[in-house]
């Protein structure tokens, strides 16, 4: 099975990499644009040089069963585009793109196609996550924060917020109808953005403070009287009366810990078995993302 990575950037050295260089039958090919990155990866991974690329076009000339796109989000359109009309099976790092334009038209490309275009939600695979999908949900309040990184809003919700805009989409126990947004930005950076989503019998709050003091995820469901909490994605916490802790075991990768290689596998095996993914629910996720943006930048315009 001949996989692409493109793309080898800090998030492809330390989450996807580590998985696809161990995976039986899998022919690992890179591609970077820098020859530099290229050999030190390619070297530590024992890639052998006919599988080292620095041009997309040697690369698409593989006749590749499969691809991982991890260059930057502005050249996700480009690439997705050239993968997709090649025939080629593509996960992408999330986002698809920037403006919901071009993320609408690469899943109706992958659609016209028949071809299978994933976007990297790893959280929904994590399994922290997956086990608060079983417990009540009455209220869900997710906080990803980081220590002084205010950014401009349409990269830093596209780039970061997406994971807790995803995740509230994942875990509400029903059908949202009413959508409310909060923000402070000062000089067109992005301190912080409150997201609730509500619905029949549950609310979900989903918060990003970019001046919070330090970098830190938690995730709290809660409901019949009872809480969950996972913290930083490795810490589960039950709480019904004395809370219970359940941490990470010693020997548990990362990437599991992260759901990272349980997503990896799954598109590998839907390929493998010829299953057609669809990236459907994934833009779903961008649209909201896209009522955020517009949200926070009409209350900064009238700040």
């Amino acid at each position: 099975m001949k996989v692409g990575c493109i793309g080898l950037g800090d998030i492809a050295q330390k989450a996807y990499l580590p998985v696809l260089g161990t995976q039986p039958g899998v022919d690992l090919h890179l591609q970077t644009r820098t020859p530099a990155t290229l050999e030190r990866v390619a070297d530590g991974l024992h890639v052998p040089q006919d599988r080292r690329h620095t041009a997309l076009d040697d690369l698409l000339a593989q006749d590749l069963d499969a691809a991982f796109v991890h260059a930057p989000t502005a050249a996700h359109p480009e690439i997705v585009t050239r993968l997709l009309e090649a025939g080629v099976p593509t996960y992408v790092d999330k986002p698809l793109a920037y403006e919901l334009a071009d993320s609408t038209r690469l899943v109706e490309l992958a659609e016209e196609r028949g071809v299978t275009l994933a976007v990297g939600f790893n959280r929904r695979h994590a399994p922290g996550y997956v086990q608060c999908a079983d417990h009540p949900r009455e209220l869900i309040l997710m906080q990803k924060n980081r220590a002084g990184l205010p950014e401009e809003p349409r990269t830093m919700i596209l780039d970061d917020f997406i994971h807790v805009v995803d995740t509230l989409r994942f875990l509400v126990p029903g059908p949202v109808d009413d959508v409310t947004v909060r923000a402070r930005a000062r000089d067109g950076l992005l301190h912080h953005v409150v997201l609730q989503l509500a619905g029949d019998g549950f609310t979900a709050l989903g918060v990003m403070n970019r001046l919070s003091g330090s970098a830190e995820e938690i995730l709290e469901v809660s409901g019949q009287d009872t809480k969950r909490q996972v913290v930083n994605l490795a810490e589960t916490i039950d709480h019904k009366g004395q809370p219970t802790v359940r941490r990470r075991g010693d020997w548990v990768p990362v990437a599991r810990q992260r759901g990272i290689e349980q997503a990896v596998l799954a598109f590998l095996d839907a390929v493998r078995a010829g299953k057609v993914l669809s990236a459907r629910d994934a833009l779903e996720t961008h649209e909201l993302c896209e009522r955020v943006v517009r949200s926070v930048l009409e209350h900064a315009r009238a700040a």
